[in-house]
């Protein structure tokens, strides 16, 4: 159980750090980007594998690439869920998703 809340804290400080960083989200503050990591990490966990199943096709033929669409797709959906959190557009989703990613690798490795 503790693992599992040092990652969502590693997630949520990268989700505050890029939000702040490269403006493509707008995240008001920690807590906020601690209820993001949260409803993320469910949505990633309900909703993500039956995104993938049903754009396989497409990613395999992007070799992949377009997995980098499925979670933007995921930041937009939980974007509709938490209020103050707004994510720009789909294009600005994915490229924060790959930067969220990078971040949380970054963090996990300084750990």
């Amino acid at each position: 159980m503790s693992q599992f809340l040092v990652k969502i804290l590693i997630l949520s400080l990268a989700i505050y750090l890029v939000g702040r960083i490269t403006k493509l989200y707008k995240v008001e503050n920690f807590f906020t980007a601690f209820i993001v990591a949260i409803i993320l990490s469910i949505v990633n966990f309900v909703i993500r594998p039956i995104f993938i199943v049903l754009t396989l096709p497409i990613t395999i033929l992007t070799l992949g690439v377009f997995l980098l669409f499925v979670n933007g797709f995921m930041l937009i959906i939980v974007s509709a869920i938490v209020p103050k959190f707004k994510v720009k557009g789909c294009l600005s989703s994915s490229i924060a998703s790959l930067f969220i990613s990078l971040c949380t690798m970054f963090i996990e490795w300084l750990i």
